[in-house]
Protein backbone atom coordinates (compact mmCIF):
# COMPACT_ATOMS: atom_id res chain seq x y z
CA UNK A 1 0.00 0.00 0.00
CA UNK A 2 1.07 2.84 -1.30
CA UNK A 3 1.06 6.54 0.92
CA UNK A 4 -1.06 9.76 -0.80
CA UNK A 5 0.92 11.75 1.18
CA UNK A 6 4.19 10.99 -0.56
CA UNK A 7 5.70 13.77 -2.38
CA UNK A 8 7.30 12.94 -5.71
CA UNK A 9 9.96 15.20 -7.81
CA UNK A 10 10.51 18.36 -5.27
CA UNK A 11 12.89 20.16 -8.02
CA UNK A 12 10.03 23.10 -8.54
CA UNK A 13 9.87 23.80 -5.27
CA UNK A 14 13.35 23.98 -4.94
CA UNK A 15 14.36 26.12 -7.50
CA UNK A 16 10.80 28.41 -6.60
CA UNK A 17 12.87 28.56 -3.23
CA UNK A 18 16.20 29.91 -4.49
CA UNK A 19 14.79 32.17 -6.47
CA UNK A 20 12.80 34.09 -4.13
CA UNK A 21 16.00 33.91 -1.89
CA UNK A 22 18.36 35.74 -4.71
CA UNK A 23 15.86 36.78 -7.31
CA UNK A 24 15.25 40.26 -5.98
CA UNK A 25 18.41 41.37 -4.43
CA UNK A 26 20.07 40.46 -8.14
CA UNK A 27 17.57 42.84 -9.47
CA UNK A 28 18.00 45.35 -7.17
CA UNK A 29 21.30 45.29 -7.58
CA UNK A 30 21.36 45.51 -11.50
CA UNK A 31 19.12 48.42 -10.83
CA UNK A 32 21.31 50.12 -8.51
CA UNK A 33 24.00 49.32 -11.13
CA UNK A 34 21.68 51.21 -14.25
CA UNK A 35 21.45 54.17 -11.44
CA UNK A 36 24.78 54.46 -10.55
CA UNK A 37 25.86 57.33 -12.85
CA UNK A 38 22.47 59.58 -12.95
CA UNK A 39 22.49 59.10 -9.03
CA UNK A 40 24.92 57.69 -6.94
CA UNK A 41 23.01 58.37 -3.09
CA UNK A 42 19.69 56.05 -5.06
CA UNK A 43 22.47 53.63 -6.22
CA UNK A 44 23.56 53.29 -2.54
CA UNK A 45 20.08 52.99 -1.08
CA UNK A 46 19.07 50.52 -3.99
CA UNK A 47 22.94 48.32 -3.06
CA UNK A 48 21.55 48.55 0.68
CA UNK A 49 18.07 47.48 -0.09
CA UNK A 50 19.63 44.52 -2.01
CA UNK A 51 22.52 43.17 0.90
CA UNK A 52 19.45 43.50 3.73
CA UNK A 53 17.22 41.69 1.67
CA UNK A 54 19.57 39.24 0.30
CA UNK A 55 20.67 38.47 4.38
CA UNK A 56 17.49 38.13 5.50
CA UNK A 57 15.96 35.78 2.88
CA UNK A 58 19.10 34.00 3.46
CA UNK A 59 18.14 33.46 6.73
CA UNK A 60 14.47 32.89 6.46
CA UNK A 61 14.58 30.77 4.00
CA UNK A 62 17.59 29.10 4.77
CA UNK A 63 15.96 27.80 7.90
CA UNK A 64 13.38 26.61 6.03
CA UNK A 65 15.62 24.19 3.56
CA UNK A 66 16.41 22.37 6.48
Amino acid sequence: MTLLLEPGNLDGLIILIVAVMFGPAILLTIIGLAVLKKNKKAAKVLFILAAVYLIISLGICGALML
